[in-house]
């Protein structure tokens, strides 16, 4: 999830989310409306309609973006993906897919999902055109830009570049035909870098011909699209490093419980100090009750650390993000980073057989890397 994101709603089960960063591209793009695209189109329009047209085609724009990412997840959900939430940004769209397809077939539908919504889109607003645009020049103006904006959406995305739509396409082409997924994914990764470098460049060039805004966005693209490609086979490679492995291979075993009634204070001074540990398990009865973590500690006030008991600090076991012992390291990995905390208990029927941190598994994939297993 991008961070610095304002939460809207959920359509279909997904969070749908605002990064601030999207503010700026949405006053770029109708400032461009109204200030270039409808005066010149609408001479005799006042500024005023040509403020009002620019900010409804700009909602309606990136209400087409949401329905491109959206049919991406609702694809994805139906092939029994998680999709957790989709975030609207500076760049458009991104729909936060847990996981990889399982086949290729499943890539294909998911990256075709979204080109096809947007074709979809540029149809329907070309039927709004095409019967209403003679009645209204202000739907005229407002539902041509939507179609071929639409249609230019798909054409974009189709670029076969991972991580664009294309790219995936290519993808899963590479993926049938190889029968590995790394080796597919860094394929269409370098072609992704390629496209990227020739945004940068191209706007480069737009920048000496005296296009600033339009070099600056274009340059701006390539330079997301080769730092996202990198970043997907990197991110292809570290799950199939990881593959095989389960999470009794990293846990730390030896996990002294913590009893609820002690005090922070006591924690801190005979526990947390001597032994260099960051987190600690509490046990009522034998029973995994909560986690208490330096976080937590933080939380609370020094002075209140002589009187508040462990109990009321720690994190209750039902709050709690766990795995059992058999769980593979990708599914550890998507816990930390979609819960974004810094380790995860392995519970094996309501007892800890122990836990993970970041640092632990960080520290087996470096091995695994410096290996070369």
């Amino acid at each position: 999830m991008l961070r610095g994101s304002i939460p809207l709603g959920r359509l279909f089960g997904i969070s749908i989310r605002l990064n601030y960063t999207w503010f700026i591209i949405f006053a770029l793009v109708t400032w461009s409306l109204s200030a270039d695209y409808y005066p010149l189109a609408f001479d005799e329009w006042s500024w005023s309609t040509s403020l009002i047209a620019g900010i409804i085609t700009s909602l309606l724009f990136f209400g087409s973006v949401l329905a491109h990412e959206l049919m991406h997840s609702i694809v994805a959900q139906k092939l029994g993906i998680t999709v957790p939430s989709i975030t609207l940004f500076i760049f458009g769209g991104v729909a936060q897919i847990s996981e990889e397809p399982k086949t290729p077939k499943d890539e294909l539908r998911i990256a075709l999902a979204g080109p096809l919504t947007s074709i979809a889109l540029g149809f329907v607003f070309w039927a709004i055109l095409y019967w209403l645009g003679p009645h209204s020049q202000f739907i005229e103006g407002v539902s041509w830009w939507l179609c071929w904006i639409n249609l230019s959406l798909a054409v974009f995305n189709l670029i076969p570049g991972f991580p664009l739509d294309g790219g995936r396409v290519l993808r899963s082409v590479l993926w049938w035909r190889n029968q590995n997924l790394r080796r597919a994914t860094k394929i269409a990764s370098n072609i992704g870098r390629g496209v990227g470098y020739l945004f940068i460049f191209g706007g480069i060039f737009l920048i000496f011909q005296g296009l600033w805004i339009n070099g600056l966005l274009l340059a701006l693209i390539g330079w997301f699209l080769e730092n996202t490609a990198q970043g997907s086979y990197q991110q292809v490679a570290l799950l199939d490093m990881l593959y095989g492995h389960t999470a009794q291979e990293v846990m730390i075993r030896d996990c002294p419980a913590i009893n609820p009634e002690l005090t922070v204070d006591t924690l801190v001074n005979e526990h947390a100090l001597t032994t260099g540990r960051r987190c600690f398990p509490v046990t009522t009865d034998g029973r995994v009750s909560g986690l208490i973590t330096l976080h937590d500690i933080r939380a609370i006030p020094r002075p209140l650390w002589a009187t508040k008991k462990v109990s009321d600090v720690m994190t209750p076991f039902a709050n709690l993000k766990s795995v059992s012992p058999d769980d593979e390291l990708s599914t550890v990995l998507r816990v930390l980073t979609e819960e974004d905390i810094n380790q995860v208990l392995v519970v094996n029927n309501g007892d800890i057989a122990g836990i993970i941190g970041r640092d632990n598994l960080l520290s087996f994939i470096k091995l695994r890397g410096e290996l070369g297993a």
